[in-house]
């Protein structure tokens, strides 16, 4: 155990706030989780989508809420400190930010496919979404194996967290691409195809039911895109500072000021979908109008 003598004042504000940030999307998770669960009204498969989504953002914000005590341990007593799970947690952080941006992948494929493909109704069952689920959360696990075989994740002592470091290297490359750009970029794609289409639809003699229920359904791709755009723009200082590692030294201490634009966009995220979650929404306003009525 080395004493540190890079300690900053901000240090302890930054590590409190990105606590505070954990705490509340996982108490939101839990939350949604719970109604998802026990309303049966929401035992649907897009509320199965949806509740994936919770769940990675639970499993990920957990994970940084470890990665933020130690952090906040190790400043508290000016330290620097490996402990023996500090790799692990730098690994699971490359695997949850992959889940997390792939369940919204998954939930605009799933409203992709009940518009162009709606008569494919094996595709929009829940045993085949579940059957994507699964294998979205096994392909996480394979697609961190580059990590572990290099050993990139390493102790990074000015910011007290185990991470890859910004520097130039096919891993780099291939966490910019394969676990940010890819799916967001999809999602995006996704949506601008459903335009065109819903677009088409509406040139030719198409059912009111049908281009009814494909405007619904665009509308929720369009929610979608809202919400990862909190991802696109509030990770774009993580990916500035990664990229910027191929050609020169990021910042000092560059990893906790990204890393406070991911816990702000994890807030917004849990913000939107209780705003585009029809279903939970009203199931908690039930409940809560329930419990006004009994006080009265």
């Amino acid at each position: 155990m080395i004493m540190d003598n890079n300690f900053q004042s901000w240090f302890i504000p930054f590590d409190v706030f990105n606590l505070i940030c954990h705490s509340l999307v996982i108490i939101f998770a839990f939350i949604f989780l719970f109604i998802i669960i026990g309303d049966k009204t929401c035992h649907t498969v897009p509320m199965l989508l949806v509740a994936n989504s919770c769940l990675a953002e639970l499993v990920f914000s957990s994970n940084l809420f470890w990665m933020a005590i130690f952090t906040l341990n190790n400043d508290l007593k000016r330290q620097q400190y490996e402990d023996s799970l500090c790799v692990f947690r730098g690994y699971i952080i490359y695997i949850t930010c992959y889940i997390q941006n792939c369940s919204y992948f998954l939930q605009a494929i799933y409203q992709y496919i009940t518009v162009v493909y709606s008569a494919r109704l094996f595709w929009q069952s829940a045993r085949f979404q579940f059957f994507l689920i699964s294998l979205m959360w096994t392909s996480a696990v394979i697609f961190t194996l580059p990590h572990i075989l290099t050993n990139r994740v390493i102790y990074l002592v000015d910011d007290q967290m185990c991470e890859m470091p910004s520097q130039r290297s096919f891993i780099s490359i291939y966490n910019v691409t394969w676990f940010y750009m890819m799916p967001m970029s999809s999602i995006i794609l996704i949506y601008v195809k459903l335009v065109r289409y819903v677009k088409e639809m509406s040139k030719h003699v198409t059912p009111v039911n049908t281009l009814i229920r494909a405007q619904r359904e665009l509308k929720m791709v369009y929610r979608i895109v809202i919400l990862v755009s909190f991802l696109i723009g509030l990770g774009i200082p993580y990916a500035s500072f990664v990229i910027m590692g191929f050609f020169t030294s990021p910042p000092k201490y560059h990893f906790r000021i990204a890393y406070i634009f991911v816990n702000i966009s994890l807030i917004f995220i849990m913000m939107s979908l209780f705003k585009f979650t029809d279903p939970v929404r009203t199931s908690i306003m039930k409940r809560i109008n329930a419990v006004v009525e009994t006080v009265r």
